[in-house]
């Protein structure tokens, strides 16, 4: 066994292959909804700024241009409600799956240190850990579970990817001064926060949560979901600066830069709000119809306040209903991908075409 497969598990997609392959030889075609993955166009304005920032010969910064860090100051003051956001405050990152895998060790974690996150969570907050020879420990209250002398590095999820569950405003700000206490360094995951349906998700970064102080508080975000730019790889980190300011000089040692005329696209993308709000009505539609098909064939919807996923149950072990769903030509995530809890659940993504949800639901129906 290589170095490598000894310290990371297994990719999980690659177990949901034999099934995928089962839903494609249904006569309508596969509708695949195990991954969360855009499907509607980049928004014109987006790519037009991408094209006119074509010719970028030179190498761009890490720190990124004097434009891009105004604009993700302003967007987080904005839509967040951050105060006093100074440029040392962001950073922005070439994805934000690179920067959760890398993380722990970009911030020198290794032996000894436990990098905890949520007992149902995206598998990649346990390969960063596993990257660095850090230890992976899940939680379902952090509070409650968690030994805060041996805890480095805290991820939280909000809104979750798989479950679609918010923390509420009171439990970010337990959670928050809990952290604070004892030291210990909290990276908030808020890539699906424009994305809340039956709830609204609140920042770390907001002031009744954090005080209004950025200290030891750091929020993930990601332009994948909310501007169809998931292949741009856009992201960016912002909240504690000394945090920030370590990982800019690691990160240009890296050389961890995000392309120039991707910059350009991400000023354009956080400047205008109208191409996120038709978006939103696109996923909103597409959630209507799959959540009421679910339900209506006999599943029980769990969470799922917001985000770009269902979180389901038959009431069975998760790869009997993936098994069900791939003989109807339809392909969904097992929960157990994203920790054992998730083992009677299964993950349906609403990021298909209107043309694929519509087949699903008759499908279903």
């Amino acid at each position: 066994m290589s170095a490598v497969s000894s310290r990371l598990p297994v990719f999980p997609w690659d177990k949901l292959e034999p099934y995928k392959k089962t839903a494609l030889t249904h006569p309508d075609g596969i509708v695949d909804l195990s991954v969360g993955t855009p499907v509607d166009p980049v928004p014109a304005l987006i790519q037009e700024a991408l094209v006119a920032a074509a010719d970028s010969p030179g190498y761009p910064t890490v720190w990124g241009t004097k434009e891009l860090r105004d604009a993700l100051t302003g967007w987080c003051e904005r839509r967040l409600g951050a105060v006093d956001l100074a440029h040392e405050n962001v950073l922005p990152v070439v994805g934000s799956k690179e920067l959760v895998a890398w993380l722990p060790t970009q911030l020198g974690l290794g032996a000894g240190d436990v990098v905890a996150y949520p007992r149902l969570a995206y598998p990649t907050y346990e390969v960063g850990a596993r990257l660095c020879g850090a230890t992976p420990v899940v939680y379902d209250d952090p509070v409650a579970d968690l030994d805060p002398a041996a805890v480095k590095l805290l991820w939280l999820n909000s809104p979750s990817n798989p479950t679609g569950k918010v923390l509420a405003e009171d439990e970010l700000t337990r959670i928050v001064a809990w952290a604070r206490e004892h030291g210990i360094l909290v990276f908030s995951d808020e890539c699906y926060l424009e994305l809340g349906w039956e709830a609204d998700p609140v920042s770390v970064l907001h002031p009744d949560v954090c005080g209004g102080s950025y200290e030891g508080i750091v929020a993930v975000h990601s332009l994948s979901k909310r501007s169809n730019l998931a292949g741009y790889r856009a992201a960016f980190i912002a909240g504690d600066a000394a945090v920030l300011g370590e990982l800019l000089q690691i990160r240009k040692h890296g050389g961890m830069m995000t392309a120039a005329p991707v910059q350009a696209a991400t000023v354009a993308a956080l400047g205008d709000d109208a191409h996120v709000a038709e978006q939103r009505e696109r996923y909103a539609a597409r959630r209507a119809a799959l959540k009421g098909a679910l339900e209506a064939h006999g599943f029980r919807i769990e969470h799922s306040e917001a985000s770009l996923y269902l979180w389901a149950t038959r009431d069975e072990p998760c790869w009997e209903t993936v098994a069900y769903l791939a003989e109807k030509g339809v392909l969904v995530a097992p929960g157990d991908f994203y920790g054992e809890a998730g083992e009677r659940f299964v993950r349906v993504a609403f990021t298909a075409t209107d043309e694929r949800v519509e087949a699903a639901v008759k499908r279903l129906g």
